[in-house]
């Protein structure tokens, strides 16, 4: 399912989505823009690069972040959560991970997380190792986002 397909599967089922990206740092978001329509569908989006705006502005557990660091499933998951609650929507994506060219906390380029949240507590995280240098890495953080999310919205 593409972008477009994602967009007019939600349309048909009168759900939203709102996002809030770390190592996507809004790519996310502006793909999402580029199809005509997705007004209808996508409520918004929190870019939280910073740690400490991942838990004031997504929600994401203060404790959670001291102990495990921005780079971790759990986050990943938290940011979707939070990103449905702030932006009033049916569907939240999260990203978080490290795009490189160099490791942060200890963490390799490349490692990434992607979390889902939905209705009746449809949620799930994507732990992913991608190759290829930081603006590859951001946009296949993307892509698998994306396709997290459409292969929820094909169950269902």
């Amino acid at each position: 399912m593409n972008t477009e397909e994602i967009v007019a599967a939600l349309l048909a089922r009168g759900e939203t989505l709102a996002v809030a990206e770390s190592l996507t740092g809004g790519l996310l978001a502006a793909t999402l823009v580029e199809v005509p329509g997705v007004s209808r569908v996508f409520r918004g989006g929190l870019v939280v690069y910073a740690t400490d705006l991942k838990a004031k502005l997504a929600g994401v557990d203060a404790d959670l972040l001291a102990e495990r660091g921005p780079v971790d499933p759990d986050v990943a998951a938290e940011l979707a959560k939070g990103a449905a609650q702030a932006c009033g929507a049916d569907w939240g994506l999260g990203t978080t991970g490290v795009a490189g060219p160099d490791p942060q906390d200890g963490v390799t380029p490349g490692t990434v997380f992607v979390g889902l949240a939905g209705p009746a507590g449809i949620g799930t995280v994507r732990g992913l190792r991608l190759n290829g240098d930081r603006a590859t890495v951001r946009a296949q953080a993307v892509a698998e986002a994306l396709k997290l999310l459409a292969e929820a919205l094909d169950k269902r």
